[in-house]
């Protein structure tokens, strides 16, 4: 009697686990439905002139394909990535006889009182760092042009409609002489 009755309660216990697997899954083990991702789109402002010109003593500089991208979560209008203020800078020394080392350069949004637009607290001044074609991350032969992507962080209080009068690039430079010398070496070649 007790071999039927342990199979009784084997039997038992697997139609309690089965009956406990179905109920699991119907009820609760069933994967949640996977939440919809928010989308993202870019909202970009014109900047206008989208490129300018200036000269700054022996360097001139030209900004072109300047924008303001901000990414928004759509529908709840939540930032997703703040502003920022992208384009192509191109920095030429025009000097016929000075090199320039570059120093530094910041980047400033002037409002229409003249005044600096601060960015918030948790964001960086942007800089701008110049690399030249011969690989020195610094230096402009004359006639030489170093070109960048500038991609800047733009306050969101320069956003407003009639906010921002100007852009302002702060740069530090040193120039220094800049000769051409041609050393001749004269040779001959000895007879066999």
């Amino acid at each position: 009697m007790t071999n039927s009755a342990g199979k009784k309660q084997i039997g038992l216990a697997v139609a309690y686990a089965l009956a406990a697997a179905v109920m699991a899954t119907t009820l609760g083990c069933s994967p949640a439905p996977s939440a919809v991702a928010a989308v993202i789109k870019d909202k970009v402002y014109t900047v206008n002139p989208a490129s300018v010109k200036v000269t700054a003593g022996i360097v001139t500089g030209e900004i072109t394909e300047m924008k303001v991208t901000e990414r928004v979560e759509e529908g709840s209008g939540r930032i997703a990535n703040p502003a920022k203020l992208t384009g192509k800078l191109v920095l030429k020394n025009v000097s016929a006889d000075q090199t320039v080392r570059l120093v530094e350069g910041k980047i400033i949004y002037i409002d229409t009182q003249g005044k600096a637009i601060k960015l918030e607290e948790n964001r960086t001044a942007p800089t701008i760092k110049v690399a030249s074609p011969y690989g020195s991350s610094e230096r402009l032969d004359p006639g030489q042009d170093a070109t960048q992507v500038v991609d800047a962080e733009f306050p969101v209080e320069a956003l407003k409609a009639k906010k921002l009068k100007e852009i302002r690039l702060e740069l530090t430079y040193i120039p220094s002489p800049f000769k051409e010398q041609k050393l001749n070496f004269i040779v001959s070649i000895g007879g066999q």
